[in-house]
C-alpha cells in the first residue's frame, strides 16, 4: 500500500530517472540527434499533426508543448488514447500501416520536428545506442496503453481519474514540468471524459467529490494534489510501468556492460 514516504521516493526516482522519459543522447549521438531536430517548426494549439486515414511516412518528435493521440468513432465519439509530452515521439505506429490509424492534435502551442521514418531507421544502423533509447520509449508507451486498458476495464470511475492525475504528475515531474504536487493540465472536462471513457457530468461529479474529500483541487487547469498518500491508495498507483530499465541497466543484465 502506498505511503507518503513511498510517494516521496517515487518523486525522487522520477527526477533521477528523467533520462528514461527523454532521449538523452550521448555526446557522440548529439550531432545526429540535433540534425533530426533541424526541421523543427512551431505549431499552434489545436492543430492536427497527423490525420486518421491519411498516409503517414514521418514520425514527429515533440520538443515543446503537449499533444494528444485520439480516434473518432463511427458515431462521432472520440477516444483519447494518450497524451504526448516533450521528448516523446508521435506517429510511429501510423507509419507501419497503409494509412494512419489515429489522429494527433496539439493541445498547446508546440515545437515539432517531422522525421521521415526511413531517416530514423538509418540512424538506428549508425547509432544502435540511440535506437535502444527510442525502443525504450516505445516500450514505456506500450506499458501505458496496457495500464489505461486495465483502468477502463477494471477500475472504478474515481480510481480511474485518480490514477490518471497521478500518472500525469509523475510524467510531468520527469520532464521538469511539475512541482512536487502540482502541474498545469491543458485539458477540458470533455477531454478528460474522452480519455477515461466517462461522461462529462460523471467526470464533473468525481472532480467535485475528490475536491470535497480534500484530495485534489483543479483551478484554471492547475492540478494540485492535496493528499498524495490518500489519492495513491485510492488509485492503487504504482509507477513501475513508467520507469523502464535504462540501456546501461539492460546491458548489465546481459553481461554487456
Amino acid at each position: 500500500m502506498p505511503t507518503e514516504t513511498a510517494a516521496a521516493a517515487w518523486r525522487k526516482k522520477a527526477a533521477f530517472n528523467q533520462r528514461l522519459t527523454t532521449l538523452s543522447p550521448s555526446s557522440e549521438e548529439s550531432a545526429a540527434f540535433l540534425d533530426l531536430k533541424a526541421d523543427s517548426r512551431t505549431i499552434r494549439a489545436r492543430q492536427e499533426i497527423i490525420s486518421e486515414g491519411r498516409r503517414c511516412t514521418s514520425v514527429f518528435l515533440i520538443s515543446e508543448g503537449m499533444a494528444m493521440r485520439y480516434r473518432i468513432l463511427r458515431d462521432g465519439q472520440r477516444q483519447i488514447l494518450n497524451l504526448i509530452l516533450p521528448g516523446d515521439f508521435a506517429g510511429v505506429t501510423n507509419c507501419f500501416f497503409e494509412s494512419a490509424l489515429y489522429s494527433i492534435r496539439t493541445l498547446t502551442n508546440a515545437v515539432v520536428s517531422p522525421i521521415p521514418l526511413a531517416r530514423l531507421m538509418a540512424l538506428f544502423d549508425t547509432h544502435p545506442g540511440f535506437a535502444a533509447k527510442v525502443l525504450r520509449l516505445l516500450a514505456r508507451d506500450a506499458a501505458m496503453c496496457a495500464e489505461h486498458l486495465i483502468g477502463v476495464g477494471r477500475r472504478s470511475a474515481p480510481e480511474r481519474l485518480a490514477h490518471f492525475l497521478l500518472e500525469m504528475l509523475t510524467r510531468l515531474q520527469a520532464k521538469g514540468l511539475a512541482s512536487e504536487r502540482s502541474y498545469r493540465l491543458p485539458l477540458t472536462q470533455e477531454m478528460i471524459s474522452d480519455a477515461l471513457g466517462l461522461s462529462i457530468p460523471y467526470v464533473n461529479r468525481i472532480l467535485h467529490q475528490l475536491r470535497d474529500d480534500g484530495l485534489v483541487r483543479i483551478d484554471n487547469q492547475m492540478v494540485v494534489i492535496e493528499k498524495m498518500e490518500e489519492l495513491s491508495v485510492l488509485a492503487d498507483f504504482e509507477l513501475n510501468y513508467l520507469m523502464p530499465l535504462s540501456v546501461s541497466e539492460l546491458q548489465g543484465q546481459a553481461g554487456l556492460g
